[in-house]
Formats: C-alpha cells, sequence, structure tokens
C-alpha cells in the first residue's frame, strides 16, 4: 500500500499525518506545544525548540502502525503562505526534519504552506472534494490568521488571493486576549466557548466592518471595559463570539455580493467554535453553501499536508472518487 507522509510545525502545535493512496487518513498525531500559565504566546524560538523535541517522539509512535518502506512522497509546511516572502522560523523544523527522512528513504519532498494545508484539510474532511473544480472563497481564522481568501485549485494546490480580513488584531488573538483576562487557559478558544454555552445571556460588544474587512481592536477595549465593570464573565465570552461571527458573516455576505461566488469554506482553529458554525449556518441557509472544515482538522493538523502530498501525485480524482474516508486519530 503507497502511504503520504505530512509533517506540519506550527506556532502551537507539531503535527504528523499518514494517509494511503484511497485518501484514507491512517495516522494523526498532534501535540500542542506548551505555554507558561497566564502567558498569551510564544517567542517563535521557544516554539521551534518545542518542535524540535516533539518530532521525534511523533516519528517514533509510526513505528508498528506503518511501514516507512511504503512512504511515496513526504510534505512539509514550509511557509504559513504561499507567497514568495512568507516566512516563520518555526516551519524551519518541519522542513530540516522530512529532509532527514527524505534523504534516509531517498523519496521526493514536496513544500506546502500552512495555510494551503488548512484548505485541503478542510475541503476533505467537509465532504466538499467539489471545490477542487472550481474557484471558492475561503476564511481563514486562526490565532496568526484572519483572511478572506480567493482560491483557485490548481494541480499542484491552490492560488490564492487575500481579498479582505482582519486589519488589526486577529480573531484568535481576541479571544485569546479576552479569555486570558478572565482566568482561562491559552489558548482560550475552547474555554471561551465553553463558559459561553453556560449561559442565555450575551453582552453586547458592537462590531467593526467596511467592506470585506474587519477591525476587532475597538471591540477588544470594548470587551476589557465591560470585564472591569463586573460583566458575568459567561456573559462577555457570549459577546466576543458573537462578535466575531456577526463580523464574518457581513463581510461574507458582502463578498458574496461582490464576487457572485456562493461556495464557502471555513477553517483555521476559531472555526471549530460551535456557536459561530451555527450562526452562519443559519445566516447563509437557501443562499450560499457554507463549509466547515471538522473541528479536528480546523485546527492546526498535518492531515492537509498529506492529502497535498497524494494530490501532488495522482490529482483529485482519488479524492473525488473516495467521499466516504476512514480515518484514525490520536
Amino acid at each position: 500500500m503507497n502511504l503520504y507522509l505530512g509533517i506540519d510545525t506550527s506556532c502551537y502545535t507539531t503535527s504528523l499525518a499518514v494517509v494511503d493512496e484511497k485518501a484514507n487518513l491512517i495516522v494523526n498525531y498532534k501535540k500542542l506545544l506548551s505555554v507558561e500559565s497566564g502567558k498569551k504566546g510564544l517567542r517563535q524560538s521557544e516554539a521551534l525548540f518545542q518542535h524540535i523535541k516533539n518530532l521525534p517522539e511523533l516519528v517514533s509512535h509510526l513505528n508498528g502502525r506503518i511501514h516507512l518502506s511504503n512512504v511515496k512522497i513526504i510534505s512539509v509546511s514550509a511557509r504559513p503562505r504561499p507567497v514568495a516572502d512568507s516566512y516563520m522560523p518555526v516551519f524551519l523544523s518541519g522542513i530540516g526534519f522530512a529532509s532527514v527522512i527524505s534523504e534516509t528513504l531517498q523519496i521526493p519532498i514536496e513544500k506546502f504552506s500552512h495555510q494551503e494545508g488548512h484548505i485541503m484539510a478542510g475541503i476533505w474532511s467537509a465532504g466538499a472534494v467539489h471545490l477542487l473544480e472550481n474557484r471558492f472563497l475561503s476564511f481563514h481564522i486562526s490565532g496568526g490568521t484572519t483572511e478572506l481568501l480567493l482560491v483557485d485549485p490548481t494541480n499542484n494546490g491552490f492560488n490564492i488571493a487575500i481579498i479582505g480580513g482582519s486589519k488589526d488584531l486577529h480573531a484568535g488573538q481576541f479571544i485569546d486576549r479576552i479569555g486570558v483576562l478572565l482566568g482561562l487557559p491559552f489558548p482560550a478558544g475552547p474555554y471561551l466557548e465553553k463558559i459561553a454555552l453556560m449561559t442565555n445571556e450575551k453582552a453586547q460588544i458592537p462590531i467593526s466592518t467596511q467592506n470585506l474587512w474587519i477591525n476587532f481592536s475597538g471591540p477588544e477595549t470594548h470587551a476589557k471595559r465591560l470585564i472591569d465593570k463586573g460583566e458575568d464573565f459567561n456573559a462577555v465570552a457570549s459577546g466576543v463570539i458573537h462578535c466575531i461571527s456577526a463580523s464574518v458573516q457581513k463581510v461574507i455576505q458582502n463578498a458574496i455580493d461582490k464576487t457572485g461566488i456562493k461556495e464557502v469554506l471555513m477553517v483555521g482553529g476559531v472555526c471549530s467554535n460551535s456557536i459561530m458554525k451555527q450562526f452562519l449556518m443559519s445566516s447563509f441557509a437557501g443562499q450560499a453553501n457554507i463549509h466547515f472544515a471538522q473541528p479536528e482538522f480546523s485546527t492546526d493538523n498535518a492531515a492537509g499536508i498529506s492529502l497535498l502530498g497524494l494530490y501532488k501525485l495522482v490529482g483529485s480524482e482519488v479524492l473525488k472518487s473516495n467521499a466516504q474516508k476512514s480515518f484514525i486519530s490520536k
């Protein structure tokens, strides 16, 4: 059986995945990087060091699961976005490790961007393989990115143009900053969602959008003031999530009106939020097709990177012909 190995080393997760020739996910290992309590993130040097420690551990888990001799290509995320000047030191760890494996096994290595990996994982996990046939919109929303993208599939991946997004804070930064103020662990997304679901109350936090662009710094300031005034923490959490969701909804609507494209793929860690998903799916019901990656594949993962390697070698037909995917994840 031919296998396709992928490695992703993002700002907060070390990931390794293997898919087979039928696009079934065989291995999906992820290890979150450690962030000291009370801190709002990691320096690139800190993250790089943790990746270097984590990668040998994840590779060692492959023993007994697969035969490395069956791996036909190794794919790795080499930069944040698929443009020439896109760079982050954290990806050097994955590139180095992938290069060693490539030389040892004498197999080709393919470099993709972290963003392309998110898009492919979203297409696959959402069962939206038809998106590989035509141009579509994608909103990539995470702690390090809030970008509205115009995506053209190619034989080698995707041509991506940023047409909107956030002009200041990323949505994930907004969530993490307020979450830390509320005493939640970092990254705060899952915890903020949990406490937001504990209440029917919702703090009123204004949105700030213009055409295809969002500003989150004003809403962040407003949320901080509510906390200082003693607003219920659960209600603040709910208000923050609604503010982000309503902002994204408005920008997507503007993008649909402007481009006429009614296929939208939602990827990135923030898009694993169930409240946002319900809000957007309800908002666009009957008007547009909003596809959400499964929560496990919204957050950083190497599944999309491994699938890109398969896609590079054999094309999209194998993905289209296997609508039902079986996977084992750990």
